[in-house]
C-alpha cells in the first residue's frame, strides 16, 4: 500500500487565502477614507495658518501704524514690516510664532496661489493695496489646494 509521509507540508489552503484577501479588502475600504481625511486636515491647518498670518498683518499694520507686506509663496506666507512710519517699503522681517520667517508650517500638502498675483500691502489705515505707497486698493483671493479660499477686502482690510 501507500506509505505515509512523515513530513508536514506548510502552506495556506485556497479557503484561507480567499478569507485573507476578503479581510484585506475590507480593511482597505475602511482605512482609505481615514488616510484621505488626514491630508484634508493638513490642508485645513495650512489654510488656518495662512489666514492667521494675514489677519496678524492687518492688525500689526494698524497697531504699529506701519506698512506690513505679506508675500505669498506656493507653500508659505511670510511677513515683513516697515522699520519707520510712513515708509513705502517693508525692510524688516516679521518672525512667525516659532521664530521662523514663514508663518505656515505646511508639510507640502497644501499650495497657495494669490489672485491677482503679487504681494499684499497692509496699510496703517487698514486698507490692503497692490503697492507700498497705498495708491491702488486691491481685493484679493488666496486659494488653498483642497481647502476653502481666503478673501481679502482691499477697502476694509477684512480677511475671511
Amino acid at each position: 500500500m501507500f506509505a505515509k509521509s512523515s513530513r508536514w507540508q506548510a502552506g495556506f489552503t485556497l479557503v484561507e487565502l480567499i478569507a485573507i484577501l476578503m479581510v484585506v479588502g475590507v480593511l482597505a475600504v475602511v482605512a482609505m477614507p481615514k488616510l484621505d481625511a488626514g491630508s484634508s486636515l493638513r490642508n485645513d491647518a495650512a489654510r488656518d495658518e495662512a489666514l492667521a498670518a494675514l489677519r496678524l498683518a492687518g492688525q500689526t499694520a494698524l497697531s504699529h501704524r506701519r506698512l506690513v507686506c505679506a508675500e505669498v509663496a506656493p507653500g508659505a506666507v511670510t511677513l515683513r514690516i516697515a522699520s519707520a512710519r510712513g515708509a513705502a517699503a517693508c525692510d524688516t522681517a516679521y518672525a512667525g510664532p516659532d521664530g521662523q520667517a514663514a508663518f505656515t508650517a505646511n508639510t507640502g500638502a497644501a499650495t497657495f496661489a494669490l489672485s491677482p498675483s503679487g504681494a499684499l500691502y497692509f496699510q496703517p489705515d487698514g486698507r490692503v493695496t497692490s503697492d507700498g505707497a497705498g495708491t491702488a486698493v486691491s481685493n484679493r483671493t488666496l486659494t488653498v489646494s483642497n481647502a476653502s479660499s481666503i478673501t481679502i477686502s482691499g477697502e476694509t482690510g477684512f480677511v475671511r
